[in-house]
């Protein structure tokens, strides 16, 4: 049976909002609203955090919650993703990262659905190089084989930080990349937290409008009825991913997830 984990990279020591993940809404911290959705998607979750103090808070939330939890690199994030799969011997391993609260775990597990059923050790898939999706329901699915690959050839640092570039900007000719489109364009949206603008509208959306128990599709609809919510962050840019090729659509290179 092929042993499937969702990986997702938590730390608490961003440069644009210090302890993001932690921070209360609607009676939980981002965090726990993070793998809460994903779990409800039937899927099992890991975390890979860092081996730095300043981390500690996230590792003993894990211990508190039952969450398996691996700690690594700060910046080797590929190095720490790979540790992580082979310590808790997964087949296949889905990336996500924990500033998006409002993951939807079955979109993820649909995901995963659509990876097996191909059969190709080699294929990368994803929702995040070609974005359709608001920033925040972001997951890239590969084997554990490709990620152990990567870990092993990737050289150059942003590739190690950004886990994934080495798969999907074809560094590898074995690699083949398949992406999720939804069939109208959501991208505009931005759900996930990097700065204090976007804890703003997700604990709007928490708070106000229980956006924790909607699905992707729900959530998109209220924001297409409530521009005003989506204008909270709206001029929020994410920082791009340097020296990494623009993808074959034109698009800007920027940070998967």
């Amino acid at each position: 049976m092929t042993r499937v984990g969702v990986i997702t990279q938590a730390r608490t020591t961003s440069t644009r909002l210090p302890g993001k993940i932690l921070l209360p809404a609607g009676g939980r911290s981002l965090l726990e609203h993070h793998v809460d959705r994903l779990a409800a998607g039937g899927l099992a979750v890991y975390l890979a955090t860092t081996a730095n103090t300043a981390d500690d808070p996230v590792a003993e939330l894990a211990d508190q919650r039952g969450w398996p939890c691996f700690r690594g690199d700060e910046y080797d994030v590929l190095g720490r993703f790979a540790a992580c799969a082979a310590a808790f011997d997964l087949d296949l391993v889905v990336r996500a990262t924990s500033d998006c609260p409002l993951i939807d775990g079955a979109l993820v597990a649909g995901g995963v659905d659509r990876f097996v059923s191909r059969d190709d050790p080699w294929l990368y898939l994803s929702n995040t190089v070609r974005r359709t999706y608001p920033r925040g329901f972001d997951f890239e699915v590969f084997s554990a084989q490709a990620l152990a690959a990567a870990a092993e050839l990737a050289t150059e640092p942003w590739q190690r930080e950004h886990v994934t570039p080495y798969l999907w900007s074809g560094a590898d000719p074995r690699v083949t990349v398949e992406q999720v489109v939804r069939g109208a364009d959501a991208s505009a949206y931005r759900l996930t937290v990097d700065t204090a603008a976007d804890y703003r509208l997700l604990r709007r959306l928490i708070e106000d409008h229980g956006a924790a128990g909607l699905d992707a599709e729900a959530i998109i609809a209220l924001l297409d009825r409530h521009p005003e919510l989506a204008a909270i962050n709206a001029a929020v840019a994410q920082k791009p991913v340097h020296q990494v090729a623009a993808p074959a659509a034109g698009r800007p290179a920027e940070r998967p997830g």
